[in-house]
Order: C-alpha cells, then structure tokens, then sequence
C-alpha cells in the first residue's frame, strides 16, 4: 500500500509532464552564399533561399512557422577581406559564406538572434 501510495504521489504529477511537448526552438543558423538552414531543437532541419528573397522572408513548411531576416556585415576586417578577395580571384567565387546577424522570428513573435558563421570557441 505504500508503494503504491509513493508512486501516486511522487508519479502522479510526473505523469502528466509526459504528454506535454513544446514547440521546437531555433538552435543555430548557418548562411551560404544562397541558402539559411535553421536547426531546431527537436532535430528538424530547414532551408530558405535567402539571397534571392531579398534577405528577409518566412520558412515553407518548417515547424510552427518561423520568419528570418539576414543583415550582411557590408565591411567585415581586413582579412576577412583580403581571404574572400582571394578565394573570389582563384575562381572560387561563393565559397565563403557571408558574415551576417541572421534574427529568426518564431509563431509567438519572439527574436531568436544568431550570426554566421558561427563563432569559434577556444
């Protein structure tokens, strides 16, 4: 009786967390020089052509719907400059992915901030 009584108690309002399931959330944006893919949290992975919808607009079919604007960083550092320069004379034109703030807006209104491309950690 009184493990069944403990797991009333102690199960009981576990029990009802079980069912519930939030929505996925943003986890990390990554820029190419065409395409935004957003990861969300339960795995899902999504993709806009950014570049040609002018920099801002919203993922087809991806979660609970979720709207992206891209700001370019127009004058990155120096050497950011001089290897995209470089890559761009060699032929290798769009390789590297442009710095950016990419700002994903979920269904609930709420900004999601990421930049691209990711900062290393150390």
């Amino acid at each position: 009786m009184r493990k069944l009584l403990l797991v009333l108690v102690l199960g009981g309002p576990m029990g009802g967390c079980v069912g519930m399931q939030s929505a996925p959330v943003p986890q990390a944006a990554r820029l190419s020089s065409e395409v935004l893919t957003l990861t969300l949290s339960d795995g899902t992975v999504c993709r806009a052509r950014w570049a040609e919808a002018g920099g801002a607009g919203r993922f087809e079919d991806c979660g609970p719907g979720f709207g992206y604007a891209v700001d370019v960083v127009e004058n990155p550092n120096i050497l950011r400059q001089l290897f995209t320069g470089l890559t761009g004379a060699l032929g290798a034109e769009g390789v590297v992915p442009p710095m950016a703030e990419v700002v994903i807006t979920d269904a609930t209104g709420r900004d999601h901030v990421f930049v691209s491309p990711p900062p290393v950690e150390g």
